[in-house]
């Protein structure tokens, strides 16, 4: 009985060769580095943890070097792609380097800060080698648009690798830091180096491991916990009593708010934990109506 052949994987010259065929030239502006170490996208899958029964968003996909070795492993990708170009070509590049597994692959043309709904069986896990000018609004809105991801891996510029994993009283410790904690346990999964990228970025890479966990028990919403974070870290170097007095109505108000809550008033937003930003955000909801909205949405 024959068993379905695994898939070829891409090295520099298929990439190259790829980019070719489409006139493909690589732009900062969509953030396009495409790898061509076949070892790389093997051991991004392999820390994932990703298996059989797993449905795998990839955003991103390029020209399908780690889409090519998910769909070794798992049941189903889902690849959303911005560029047309790309896009079109994916399903021909798996046809041609997978055929016994392009059945699995779904491609979704749409900017993945834009999407609202994904085709198919819910995914179970997001990975991803995401362009870096928009790694973290695309982690968010994938966290907070698709509740069944369970886990995920994703590579990113370095220092927002560092950032998404800080923790409170680091000094990279900011917005990325709080709100990825408010969906999942984060933690760094190692680095990549330049070389395995074409063409090689300016800066260096790593790797981002996330599992799902619940969001705090609160009464008050995500977006107006996200609302305190981002005027938290709005002026780093200063106290909450100050930073906040904008959401609290004055920097009196400000200070007896954040007393409320249990937290120093002279702290800087760069030493609170996820719960005491959410305990800020549910006495400020008891304050008089005012400026407090918690209408700032949740980039970075």
């Amino acid at each position: 009985m024959s068993t379905p052949a695994g898939p070829r994987l891409l090295g520099p010259a298929e990439v190259r060769a790829l980019a070719a065929e489409l006139d493909l030239r690589p732009t900062k502006q969509r953030g396009q580095n495409f790898v061509i170490d076949p070892n790389t996208v093997r051991r991004i899958v392999r820390e994932s943890g990703v298996g059989a029964d797993d449905v795998v968003v990839e955003v991103g996909p390029g020209l399908g070097s780690l889409t090519l070795a998910l769909l070794e492993v798992v049941e189903r990708v889902v690849a959303v792609e911005v560029d047309e170009r790309l896009a079109a070509l994916l399903p021909g590049t798996v046809a041609a380097y997978a055929p016994d597994h392009a059945h699995r692959l779904g491609v979704v043309t749409a900017d993945a800060l834009r999407v609202t709904a994904l085709p198919g069986p819910p995914p179970t896990a997001l990975v991803a080698n995401l362009p870096y000018n928009v790694s973290v609004p695309v982690l968010l809105h994938m966290l907070a648009l698709l509740p069944s991801l369970e886990r995920g891996l994703v590579m990113v510029q370095s220092e927002v690798a560092d950032r998404l994993a800080a923790k409170p009283g680091s000094k990279v410790y900011g917005v990325p830091s709080v709100k990825a904690a408010w969906y999942a346990d984060v933690r760094r999964a190692g680095a990549i180096g330049r070389h395995v990228f074409w063409p090689a970025p300016n800066v260096d890479s790593g790797l981002v491991a996330w599992t799902r966990r619940d969001p705090p028990a609160t009464t008050v919403s995500r977006e107006q916990v996200f609302t305190v974070i981002d005027a938290a870290f709005a002026q780093r170097r200063k106290t909450l009593r100050a930073t906040l007095r904008g959401l609290a109505g004055s920097t009196e108000a400000s200070r007896r708010v954040i007393e409320s809550a249990g937290v120093d008033p002279e702290a800087r937003g760069e030493v609170l934990g996820l719960d005491a930003f959410v305990r800020i955000a549910e006495q400020l909801a008891t304050q008089p109506a005012g400026q407090y909205a918690g209408q700032q949405g949740e980039g970075s």
